[in-house]
């Protein structure tokens, strides 16, 4: 699949980061042809993934880097935020609704990138940190339409 765009960023681990990520990976995504409703989905999606990292990978530490990564195909997109934290010791038991290892959470931030994200894989190794990948595919019925 040719590459349309590319993009690679690294912010800081501050919570003020989270809505930059947001907004941008959907400023990034606009140049496809997303719908109002998939763009949000988008935005929720690289929040969840970047306080994921903030909070259970650096536990708020403000000093560490998450990248992001966003790759756009003609038809899809890829969205890679990685950390170098503490990683996760059983990646299907974080994916299971309301699990946390923070109790003030919900637990619901895997769920949520599931559900908004065509697919989602995460790899994790504890101490070595955690990447999560996912991606969407442009809506098939606007695609028909061009």
């Amino acid at each position: 699949m040719t590459l349309f765009n590319h993009v690679r960023m690294s912010i800081l681990s501050i919570p003020e980061n989270v809505a930059f990520a947001r907004v941008s990976a959907a400023a990034f995504a606009s140049q496809l042809e997303y719908t109002i409703n998939d763009l949000e989905e988008i935005k929720v999606a690289v929040s969840e993934a970047v306080a994921n990292a903030i909070v259970h990978a650096y536990g708020n530490q403000a000093d560490k880097l998450v990248t992001i990564e966003i790759k756009l195909y003609p038809n899809k997109m890829e969205i890679i935020v990685e950390d170098s934290g503490i990683g996760i010791k059983d990646i299907k038991r974080a994916l299971q609704p309301s699990y946390t290892t923070d109790p003030e959470r919900m637990g619901l931030g895997f769920v949520f990138m599931q559900s908004f994200m065509d697919s989602l894989k995460v790899d994790s190794s504890p101490g070595k940190g955690t990447k999560v990948i996912m991606t969407k595919s442009v809506n098939s019925k606007i695609m028909s339409e061009q």
